[in-house]
């Protein structure tokens, strides 16, 4: 039987009970709780540190009742920040943490929770390893329920630690936030396992999810710069939007909960509908043919290929999000004009130079960060190819293991220059001056990026078991970097990044050494890497 038969006649599920249909569903969970056990407790732990750092942090921005009030008052008008963090509803500090982090928490457990659920169900599928499950005695949908509680344990952990920790906030306010943002991961949890259905790569179904993601924190942000109560309809079309109206602290509208419960009952629903309805390793979107002659003549334009996808993605979100933080300038600078402390964060996290300098140092600095999850995801595609065993077929030919990384690492390092290069245009155009200092800025950032991508190059050549823990680095980075400045952390802690020996531009002096040290020391550990993966079994995976 054809392809394009199997494709127009899915098999149909055996007419059995609902316990068939799940059967094994507990084994899967236990593993793949035990495959996750590194990158679930650190995303979980990265995400509860963030907010339960804020209380303290902004205590000490605003410790007065009047610091507090006049903050609201400029949120009031502030429309720009608005779009960023979005509005203001009570002046206690449970509910400017809310305000200050509610949105990013949401947005990190969406992340959190589309990965788990499309590694557990779409990767499974695309490698091979669901259809030897599916050989044995598992229900047809055990992979799919497996997943999704998965998620959901890891949700539900998140919303434990977020209620306990801010209890001493108000313990109605804890409970609601730290419900929102499980409410906001298992939202795109069950719409991965929707697009895990209808896609035939992971790869795609993840960047689809992605996607749909940051369409809802452009609505958000669309419909919070409009209003400064987040009654647009904009807002109450994105599930973020649906946390900031839940209103944490600052009277608790407990009605929203059941629209993130209907949309998870609903979109799991039709997840588990489409997977009674098509084979395994069949999608309801399947990927075009190619051409009956192959225009791919090397392994780096197969590399180029098979990210290119991935880097239009993340070129595009670092473009619109320069434009949108260098639009924020100059209200960022009006904001805390009057409040010491914050003044002093934006200059630890951006240099001891004017307040406008040190807020565009720190905007380029933190997309320096976000740049290091790119960078360890594009390297980490060849884990993905190796254990997938699409890398077998490509060296079995007249390519070396050394020819094939170097592919999927050009794109790697130089999709990191392009994504800085063009988060730097877009802080530009949104800041209207002074567009080769702030381009500078963002360009300097590279280095660093380089190292955390030499760093994931060096665990997957000489340690391939232990290439995940490429994420745990990236996330220790983006720790330190976003949180350490806030709670003015020792010299010595802050050093532990690469992003803290770099110059502070605009506004510092530019100094070289530090970038050389860094540009060598990525060198080293890419070269390191490709030294073990040389040598290395390439079953070690």
């Amino acid at each position: 039987m054809t392809t394009a038969a199997v494709r127009a006649r899915p098999v149909r599920p055996v007419r059995s009970g609902g316990s068939r249909q799940l059967a094994g569903t507990g084994t899967l969970l236990r593993f793949a709780l035990r495959r996750d056990r590194v990158m679930i407790p650190l995303w979980v732990a990265v995400n509860a540190l963030m907010v339960l750092s804020m209380p303290n942090t902004l205590k000490g921005l605003y410790g007065t009742a009047s610091e507090r009030a006049g903050l609201l008052r400029q949120m009031e008008t502030n429309s720009s920040l608005r779009a960023m963090v979005g509005p203001v509803f009570d002046d206690s500090l449970g509910a400017l943490t809310a305000w200050r982090v509610g949105v990013y928490a949401g947005a990190l457990a969406a992340v959190m929770g589309l990965l788990v659920v499309v590694r557990h169900t779409r990767d499974e599928e695309e490698s091979g390893r669901q259809e030897l499950v599916a050989s044995g005695m598992v229900g047809r949908r055990a992979s799919l329920t497996a997943a999704l509680l998965a998620a959901a344990v890891a949700n539900a952990v998140l919303a434990v630690l977020v209620a306990a920790g801010l209890a001493g906030q108000g313990a109605a306010g804890a409970a609601a936030l730290g419900l929102g943002i499980a409410g906001a991961g298992m939202v795109f949890a069950t719409m991965a396992a929707i697009v895990a259905q209808l896609t035939e790569s992971a790869r795609l179904a993840r960047g689809l999810t992605a996607a749909v993601l940051g369409v809802a924190f452009v609505l958000r942000a669309a419909g919070d710069s409009a209003t400064d109560d987040g009654s647009s309809v904009l807002t109450w079309l994105s599930p973020l939007g649906w946390l900031e109206n839940l209103r944490p602290f600052a009277g608790e509208r407990w009605w929203v909960l059941p629209l993130f419960a209907g949309a998870v009952v609903v979109q799991g629903a039709v997840a588990y509908g489409l997977a009674g309805r098509r084979d395994v390793g069949m999608s309801f979107l399947p990927t075009r043919p190619g051409p009956a002659a192959g225009r791919l003549g090397t392994a780096g334009a197969l590399a180029r290929r098979l990210q290119r996808g991935s880097v239009l993605g993340w070129s595009i979100g670092f473009l619109l999000a320069g434009v949108v933080y260098g639009g924020m300038t100059e209200g960022a600078a009006d904001l805390v004009a009057e409040n010491d402390s914050a003044r002093e964060i934006f200059r630890r996290m951006g240099g001891q130079a004017g307040l406008t300098d040190a807020f565009l140092a720190s905007m380029a600095g933190m997309l320096g960060l976000v740049a290091t999850l790119y960078v360890v995801a594009s390297v980490l595609r060849l884990h993905g190819e190796e254990t997938s065993g699409r890398a077998e077929p490509v060296l079995a030919g007249a390519v070396g293991r050394l020819r094939w990384a170097a592919g999927h690492l050009a794109v790697a390092f130089g999709g990191a220059v392009l994504v800085m290069l063009l988060a730097g245009l877009g802080l530009a155009a949104g800041y209207g001056h002074r567009a080769g200092a702030v381009l500078g800025a963002c360009l300097v950032q590279v280095p660093a990026v380089w190292v955390v991508g030499g760093v994931a190059v060096l665990l997957y050549g000489v340690v391939p078991r232990a290439a995940m823990a490429a994420w745990g680095v990236a996330g220790a980075v983006l720790l330190i970097g976003w949180v350490g400045p806030a709670l003015d952390v020792p010299r010595a802690v802050l050093d532990l990044s690469p992003f803290g020996h770099l110059p502070k531009l605009p506004g510092g002096e530019m100094a070289w050494g530090p970038v050389l040290v860094l540009t060598g020391l990525a060198v080293a550990l890419v070269a390191a890497g490709l030294a073990g993966l040389r040598r290395r079994d390439m079953s070690a995976s």
